[in-house]
């Protein structure tokens, strides 16, 4: 079951660089929450930028998968288990296990078509930025769940087989 995670502005922004360009500790603690002690696949930009904020406290997930086109690329994480995944399709076309996509573009770019389950949290407000989810196709997914709060409108879809 492959699961994708992310907060986004009303734009489709997802991120500033490297970072999340809004603060909203309710949707942080719904995230952590959802993927905390996981298996978790994120892109290495993504994995650094978290790195910069856990500093020397291991990240709060199970196994971390980092998808990465840079062959040469070997990360010695003393303080989490961590595979290197140099082919992102191979590896989610054959995967059958509980996974969540944590990130950043161009991984929910390319997991988008083997995602089970979006758990889209809508940013109410339009940020800055340079990141951006792609277009989803919504007739593939039906809405199971939702939240709406002063910040931010959690929601839950399924695929439709």
């Amino acid at each position: 079951m492959i699961n994708l995670i992310w907060a986004m502005d009303k734009n489709q922004l997802v991120g500033k660089g490297d970072r999340i360009p809004w603060h909203i500790k309710e949707d942080l603690l719904y995230y952590k929450a959802k993927t905390k002690g996981k298996t978790v696949i994120m892109g290495d930009t993504t994995y650094f930028s978290l790195k910069g904020y856990y500093k020397d406290k291991p990240l709060p997930y199970g196994k971390i998968y980092v998808a990465t086109i840079d062959k040469g690329l070997i990360i010695d994480d003393k303080l989490n288990d961590v595979v290197m995944i140099y082919d992102i399709n191979s590896f989610l076309a054959s995967y059958t296990d509980e996974l969540w996509v944590c990130g950043g573009a161009t991984i929910y770019k390319l997991a988008l078509p083997y995602a089970d389950y979006l758990y889209i949290s809508y940013v109410k407000g339009e940020y800055e930025g340079d990141r951006y989810f792609p277009q989803i196709d919504f007739s593939k997914y039906e809405l199971i769940w939702e939240n709406d709060t002063d910040q931010v409108r959690y929601t839950t879809f399924k695929r439709v087989r």
